[in-house]
């Protein structure tokens, strides 16, 4: 309070010193780079708004806010000046009561407290209840940021491992997106196919970002193959990085594989299961599923069979009997590599 009874006006970037992060955890929030936060900082003006040498800067809830109204603009089209401009006039002229964050903050404080973001992110993507790192990667793909898109990913599938990353944070930014260009016509197809090509590339590289698993010697391969005519690979990409990361011998046969090769393969790799995905109905072929499951290789008395995993919702409803249907990665992974044998 001033000497003369009246209240203080409130001071950006005075709250306690655990209500600030730094620049790198507010670049992965909002899906930005570090190198894009300091260009803004340069040109713009648009930064921490206290200031200390010789330490790393801090940004209060207030300075996250206003670089949130920035993230939000440009991912409107707004030119990052005027985003600048409007942002800054926005944090300079919101009323504040003072030590209490404006509502973004307060919003962004909580996801970052619970790990989870529990609205419709400011770029209009219908996230839902997500975790807050789903919000920092859609924001980096809408502006179709290469570098902050794979350096997120990465980063999630180094701490976490592949089956959370690909259940907490791709397939639920990927769904959002998708969703988004179903509803808005020939938009945001560029975001997909962009978000798609860096969740393929993490996963492919997963086994450089985890190191290697230890290789069980001896045991046969898991075969991994989409359906005739299916294109969809990426839920197959994260089979096959979550078997290598556990040490499963594993083959790829990617996308639209022709029934007569993947016979042809079965035979010839001798495999302990086959996952067949299918994303639609109308590609999920019941008659290849009981072939394979009919198949066999070896000596009469000494004779094998692989064991089927039909994935993916082009298979709900199908009956194979003998076949199994898992209900997402964590759970085709549990079948395929037991905790027994780990």
């Amino acid at each position: 309070m001033a000497s003369d009874g009246s209240p203080k006006p409130p001071i950006r970037g005075s709250e306690p010193p655990d209500a600030s992060i730094t620049s790198g955890a507010l670049a992965r929030r909002l899906g930005i780079s570090p190198t894009t936060l300091r260009s803004w900082d340069q040109r713009y003006s648009l930064g921490p708004a206290q200031r200390r040498r010789g330490h790393h800067r801090r940004w209060s809830p207030q300075d996250v806010a206003m670089v949130e109204d920035m993230c939000s603009l440009t991912a409107a089209g707004v030119s990052p000046a005027e985003a600048a401009r409007s942002a800054k006039r926005r944090a300079h002229t919101a009323p504040q009561a003072q030590g209490t964050p404006p509502a973004s903050a307060r919003s962004t404080a909580a996801a970052s407290t619970s790990g989870k973001a529990t609205s419709r992110d400011a770029s209009g993507l219908p996230l839902g209840a997500v975790r807050a790192e789903c919000r920092g990667l859609a924001r980096a793909a809408l502006r179709l940021e290469s570098a902050a898109i794979q350096e997120q990913l990465n980063a999630f599938v180094q701490e976490h491992g592949v089956v959370a990353a690909w259940e907490e944070l791709m397939m639920p930014t990927l769904h959002a997106v998708g969703r988004k260009w179903e509803s808005s016509g020939d938009r945001y197809v560029e975001v997909e196919h962009l978000l798609s090509w860096h969740v393929s590339t993490a996963l492919r590289n997963a086994q450089l970002l985890l190191g290697p698993g230890e290789t069980r010697k001896g045991s046969s391969p898991v075969l991994l193959a989409c359906v005739p005519g299916e294109q969809h690979t990426l839920p197959l990409e994260a089979v096959h990085a979550a078997l290598l990361q556990r040490g499963r011998s594993v083959r790829m046969l990617g996308a639209a594989v022709p029934a007569e090769a993947l016979i042809a393969a079965v035979l010839r790799t001798g495999p302990a299961a086959v996952v067949l995905w299918s994303q639609t109905r109308s590609l999920a072929s019941t008659p290849l599923a009981l072939h394979l499951l009919g198949m066999g290789w070896g000596v009469n008395g000494a004779r094998q069979q692989a064991a089927l995993v039909l994935a993916g919702p082009g298979w709900r409803g199908a009956r194979a009997e003998g076949a199994v249907q898992p209900q997402g990665l964590r759970e085709a992974i549990a079948l395929l590599v037991p905790e027994s044998s780990e």
